[in-house]
């Protein structure tokens, strides 16, 4: 239990994609005008994250890594297709970001129009891609720590979106110079906001 407590903790604060990846920034930038669709998005990229993540842990560790089906046979030991990871990868965080747009649409058709075009660009938001890679890279023990992962990270991205809308719903009312207006601030607050995180970086986990 405090494995997984460290690895959400990590995930969150010191590891966010936002913060200290700069990973889904496109999103992050373009939907964090307000609030409200900021927390939609940020529901849906945990949502895919938790799902995605167990699943491609299992793909990894069965059928990808070299030597992952000798399940099936010690004749295939020797056999490596990790240079097919992209594409299984991509294929589970695509499937799962359909099911979310049909969900959304069909019991949020506002949210489904005010995130427009960057809720199926989910399956292609390096944040995404970027969990399955570190969970890859990281080779988590078991599928419950790479599942305690995937959430951990969607949380961190809903923390960072929904955080910069916040203060971007608030700044409209203050006097910012005009070439500041709009990404510029935005780009300066997030500067910032990742600054604020690196003092995480000295939690002892």
């Amino acid at each position: 239990m405090e494995t997984f407590f460290n690895i959400f903790v990590k995930a969150v604060f010191v590891e966010n994609m936002v913060f200290a990846y700069f990973l889904g920034m496109c999103s992050y930038l373009a939907v964090s005008k307000t609030v409200n669709t900021s927390f939609g998005l940020g529901l849906a990229v945990i949502f895919v994250l938790t799902i995605t993540l167990p699943i491609n842990y299992l793909l990894e560790n069965f059928i990808l890594k070299p030597g992952a089906l000798v399940w099936m046979s010690d004749n295939y030991a020797d056999v490596n297709l990790g240079f097919l990871r992209f594409i299984f990868f991509i294929a589970v965080i695509a499937s799962m970001v359909q099911l979310v747009e049909m969900v959304v649409e069909k019991f949020a058709p506002a949210l489904y129009s005010s995130l427009g075009i960057f809720l199926p660009l989910i399956a292609v938001n390096c944040a995404i891609l970027g969990g399955s890679l570190f969970m890859a890279e990281r080779e988590y023990a078991n599928i419950g720590e790479a599942t305690v992962f995937g959430f951990g990270s969607g949380v961190g991205f809903f923390v960072a979106i929904v955080g910069i809308a916040a203060i971007r719903e608030k700044i409209k009312y203050s006097n910012i110079p005009k070439p500041l207006r709009g990404l510029g601030i935005a780009f300066i607050i997030t500067g910032l906001m990742g600054i604020a995180f690196m003092g995480f970086m000295g939690i002892n986990l």
